[in-house]
């Protein structure tokens, strides 16, 4: 903890110091309008990842941007329905350019970040991307953010439960892939069956998944690939906005309850968001009630920080709370779930039993909490990165009737990256 307070304090220093330089800042703006009809579009939006900047246009398909570093960006037009346009501008005191978005379903020419050192065309990519935006996240039903990305060819999971889920890319799994979130690696004790990736998938605006060896770039944990998990992104400049969501599903009675609020004033922008989550024991064609695989879930977290023509920089924090059943499969002699009481005895398991939310002996429980700074100065026509990231991961599983409260087994790690 020490180190990571000296590095923000020396973060400070530099934003200070990046803040006041006369960097050249320009404007850009322009109008959307449909490729077929000519009329402007509403609702599109318009990002500078290398920036993390966005704006969206207004009913006449106009957009404006202020306070942006003199020099080539690459910008990224996406609408649903549209075709994605992706394109580098050079932006050099008041710049305006149009564009016009054509109808397509198939998306082909996305802006990712994963893999290379600044935003690039997924079209000039040199291996196999995958993305999944927000919109695709909140149309996939799923328990956790794993479970929502094996939609996508070549990705798969290994599955303790529906609460936690280990990614697998093309067959290889564990240590051999490297899950990465705004810029910084999950520490999650990613090596055992029962350790899931300790992210709040309502969280999340967008995910890129490499599939092939990236260890030249991130290090011999990306022998299989990369999943880079993206929830910072500011909300247009001079807005607010808030969001509200909720989710049902009938195997296991799932609900869950979403909300964040951002906002950006000149730059300084925010926010934070909150999820709550339960379910019951869930339900398949061989057992029935599988007992004692519910879970239940709350996670906040939330950013604070700063754009500027000079860059970008953003602290952010991050606290997951996880109380997961553990599926033993114990039955009695006429084939029906049983569960452990005090004095070493077993008894079966009721619909009481199967009905509730908070898991019963055994469990475990897993907390993560994560701080951190990400962070992009503008020097020239060059870009400096930097990310430090503190995190501690926790996790208990109980399993004496005995004494409910006597851990059978802890885990505390703690890593500075």
């Amino acid at each position: 903890m020490k180190s990571l307070l000296l590095a923000a304090a020396a973060l400070l220093s530099s934003i200070i110091c990046f803040a006041g330089s006369p960097e050249l800042k320009g404007t850009f703006s322009g109008i959307i309008t449909d490729a077929a009809t000519g009329k402007p579009l509403v609702g599109v939006t318009i990002s500078i990842s290398d920036l993390k900047v966005g704006s969206s246009s207004n009913n006449n398909g106009e957009f404006y941007f202020s306070n942006i570093a003199d020099g080539r960006h690459l910008v990224e037009i996406s609408h649903i329905g549209y075709s994605t346009l992706a394109e580098n501008i050079v932006i050099s005191g008041d710049t305006k350019k149009d564009f016009s978005l054509s109808a397509s379903i198939v998306e082909n020419n996305a802006v990712i970040v994963t893999g290379v050192t600044r935003a690039t065309q997924l079209k000039q990519m040199p291996f196999q991307v995958s993305v999944m935006r927000k919109e695709e996240l909140l149309q996939t039903t799923s328990t956790n953010i794993i479970d929502a990305i094996t939609r996508k060819a070549g990705v798969s999971s290994i599955a303790t439960g529906p609460a936690i889920s280990k990614p697998v890319i093309r067959g290889l799994g564990y240590n051999r892939v490297l899950t990465i979130n705004d810029g910084v690696r999950q520490e999650g004790q990613q090596w055992g069956d029962e350790h899931g990736i300790e992210i709040d998938e309502a969280s999340v605006n967008k995910i890129e998944v490499l599939k092939g060896p990236a260890s030249l770039v991130y290090g011999s944990d990306a022998m299989a690939g990369v999943i880079n998990i993206i929830s910072n992104v500011p909300v247009p400049m001079n807005t607010l906005k808030a969001n509200i969501g909720s989710n049902y599903q009938t195997n296991n009675q799932l609900r869950s309850l979403y909300g964040n609020v951002g906002g950006n004033v000149n730059g300084f922008n925010w926010n934070v968001y909150g999820t709550t989550k339960a379910a019951e024991d869930y339900k398949n064609k061989y057992d029935g009630r599988v007992f004692n695989s519910k879970f239940n879930e709350h996670n906040a977290g939330g950013y604070v920080g700063y754009n500027g023509g000079w860059g970008f920089s953003h602290l952010l924090v991050s606290n997951f709370n996880l109380k997961a059943g553990l599926i033993e499969g114990e039955r009695d002699a006429d084939g029906f779930f049983v569960k452990d009481i005090a004095g070493g005895n077993e008894v079966r398991a009721t619909n009481t039993d199967f009905n509730r939310t908070t898991p019963l002996i055994g469990y475990q429980h897993i907390r993560h909490f994560k701080i951190a700074t990400d962070n992009n100065f503008k020097l020239g026509n060059n870009n400096l990165s930097l990310n430090v990231g503190w995190q501690r991961n926790r996790r208990e599983e109980f399993g004496n009737p005995d004494d409910v409260n006597e851990r059978a087994l802890f885990f505390d790690l703690k890593t500075l990256t």
